[in-house]
């Protein structure tokens, strides 16, 4: 009796996260929270997608991982924050992973205060809870789209100040932590989709594995990881035209109906600064602007259960 009730408190309380021996227990709660990326687009499975966040939950433990997918295509930091947060701390997992922000970056209400304010409240909210956490720095998307310079560098901006902010607090809340923005992988189409923004089956499993090298790196888990075989071969070059011909066109459409009149106002600016030489002041303005949004947030706050003194308050 004594023994069962002690199991159903630490149940209740989903704060141990690891195991006597230092490793996340047999049966992991695995919570995936961001945007179609999480969700799994551009890896096909009966009925959706399936995804990097589902790979890797089979390789969490030998029994596996109870992956629960709150990741919503186009969803923005804020939604996160608002609304998949609430259902990822129900679930109270051991692991979660938080990887979403290139949806602000494409939109014309873009505000990098807000969005670090968003990802302080979802990583220091888990982080306090006693979850370990997984994030990612991600590729900038107008380079992946190949957008001409004077739309692309803006974005590339917009980008660089969104993983700023996502590596400063991934050190503030002790996350493990990826360096997705620009590793070879990223410039081979092989391990991307039609659409040129998600990864294929490749490019998933290749996130998946290398989230499981941290994980096994820090030592908590020694099961194998997701296989490196896929199942499916990449689109080919009729495929891709097909796309961007159909869907790619109506991808364009909706965004331009709120990014474009904001991205022409940037490339103006864009093309006024390389006229004169001066484009790194665009450059520093946006990485300061980064680093004041960080500046001003609230000390971290200590972790559930532990005393003031323990808490790390540092943003790097």
């Amino acid at each position: 009796m004594q023994a069962a009730a002690a199991r159903a408190r630490a149940a209740a309380d989903g704060a141990a996260v690891r195991t006597a021996a230092g490793r996340l227990p047999q049966a992991v709660r695995y919570a995936a929270l961001g945007d179609s990326l999480t969700e799994g687009v551009g890896d096909p499975a009966p009925g959706g997608w399936r995804g990097w966040a589902a790979l890797l939950s089979t390789g969490l433990s030998e029994e596996g991982g109870q992956l629960f997918n709150t990741a919503c295509s186009g969803a923005l930091t804020r939604d996160v924050a608002q609304e998949q947060l609430p259902l990822a701390r129900a679930y109270r997992p051991h692991l979660a992973s938080v990887l979403v922000g290139v949806n602000d970056t494409l939109r014309d209400t873009f505000d990098i205060d807000r969005i670090t304010g968003n990802l302080d409240t979802v990583l220091g909210t888990l982080h306090r809870d006693g979850t370990v956490l997984l994030t990612a720095c991600l590729p900038d998307p107008g380079r992946m789209l190949g957008l001409p310079a004077l739309l692309g560098r803006p974005l590339a901006r917009r980008m660089r100040a969104v993983n700023t902010v996502v590596h400063a607090l991934s050190q503030r809340y002790e996350a493990l932590h990826l360096h997705a923005a620009d590793p070879p992988w990223v410039a081979d189409r092989a391990a991307w989709s039609v659409d040129r923004l998600h990864p294929n089956e490749l490019g998933h499993r290749i996130l998946a594995r290398e989230f499981h090298a941290l994980l096994t790196e820090a030592g908590l888990t020694a099961a194998p990881p997701p296989s490196a075989g896929t199942d499916t071969a990449g689109p080919g070059a009729a495929a891709q035209a097909w796309w961007m011909a159909t869907r790619g066109s109506r991808w364009v459409v909706a965004r331009c109906r709120d990014l474009l009149p904001d991205l022409m106002r940037l490339a103006a600016a864009e093309g006024r600064h390389r006229l004169v030489g001066s484009t790194a002041v665009l450059d520093l303005r946006s990485h300061r602007a980064a680093l004041h949004a960080l500046a001003a947030l609230a000390p971290a706050q200590p972790l559930r259960g532990q005393p003031e003194e323990g808490a790390n308050a540092s943003l790097v």
